[in-house]
C-alpha cells in the first residue's frame, strides 16, 4: 500500500513538472548555483576604468616588453629574407619542400586565399564574381618573378587592398602557402621533361613529336653581272 503511494506521488509530481514546463515564460534569472567565476569583478573590452588616469580599463603595452611568441628575430623564417636582405628563394632551415607540405599548402590557400585569387591562382575567386576588385594572377610575367620569399611577406603583411593574415594563419602554414603559390605558378608553365619519369609515365604524358624540318629551296644562283667595260676615246691631236 505504501508503495503504491510513493509511486501515485512520484507519477504526479512528474506530470506536474512536465505540465509546469509547457509554455510558461519567465522573467526571471535561471538558477545558477555553482558559479565557476562566471559573475567575477572585472572589466571587458573598451570599458571604462577610473583607476588609471587616462580612465581607460584597456592598458597599452610596456614599453621595451615583447609578448611571449612575439619575438621575430629571425630574418628567413619571420621575414621571408635572405641576410643579404633580398627576398629568400628558399623554405627556413628545418622545412622540407614534400608532398605533404604542399597539401597542408594547399588546404590552408582554398580557406583563406581561394576566395578571392580562385583555386587556380588566376584572380577569378567567388568575391570577384560579386563584384570585387579582381587581384592580379600569379601567372603574369611581373608575379611568376617573384621567389617563396616575397609570396611569405605578402602572406604575412599583405600588399595593397589585401590584409595580412599573420594573426590567424601560423608561420608554418604561411611557409606552406607560399610554397603552393609557386607550385600553382609551375603548374601552368611547367615542361615535360621537368616532371618525373614516373608521373609522365602513369599519366601518360609524352612529348609531342616534333615535324621534320623541310628547309625551302635554295634559289637558282643568279649569273654574274657582266663586267662593263670602259670606253676609251682615241686621243686628238693638238
Amino acid at each position: 500500500m505504501l508503495a503504491s503511494l510513493r509511486a501515485v506521488l512520484a507519477l504526479g509530481g512528474v506530470a506536474a513538472l512536465a505540465a509546469g514546463c509547457q509554455g510558461t515564460v519567465s522573467r526571471d534569472a535561471p538558477l545558477h548555483p555553482v558559479q565557476n567565476m562566471d559573475f567575477q569583478a572585472k572589466f571587458e573590452a573598451q570599458e571604462a576604468n577610473a583607476f588609471f588616469p587616462d580612465g581607460r580599463g584597456m592598458r597599452p603595452r610596456v614599453a621595451g616588453t615583447i609578448p611571449r611568441g612575439g619575438l621575430k628575430d629571425d630574418l628567413h623564417r619571420d621575414w621571408g629574407q635572405s641576410a643579404d636582405g633580398t627576398w629568400a628563394t628558399t623554405l627556413p632551415p628545418g622545412m622540407e619542400l614534400s608532398a605533404e607540405l604542399l597539401a597542408r599548402g594547399r588546404d590552408r590557400f582554398d580557406i583563406y586565399c581561394a576566395p578571392c585569387h580562385d583555386a587556380t591562382g588566376s584572380g577569378k575567386g567567388i568575391v570577384v564574381e560579386r563584384g570585387m576588385t579582381p587581384p592580379p594572377t600569379f601567372h603574369q610575367d611581373r608575379l611568376r618573378k617573384f621567389s617563396v620569399g616575397q609570396f611569405y611577406d605578402i602572406a604575412t603583411h599583405g600588399v595593397r587592398s589585401m590584409r595580412g593574415y599573420a594573426a590567424q594563419v601560423p608561420t608554418e602554414d604561411r611557409w606552406a602557402i607560399a610554397a603552393y603559390a609557386r607550385a600553382l605558378q609551375l603548374s601552368q608553365y611547367a615542361r615535360l621533361e621537368e616532371l618525373p619519369p614516373d608521373v609522365a609515365a602513369k599519366n601518360g604524358w609524352k612529348a609531342p613529336e616534333k615535324a621534320p624540318v623541310v628547309l625551302p629551296p635554295e634559289p637558282p644562283a643568279k649569273a654574274p653581272a657582266a663586267a662593263k667595260t670602259a670606253s676609251t676615246a682615241a686621243p686628238q691631236g693638238k
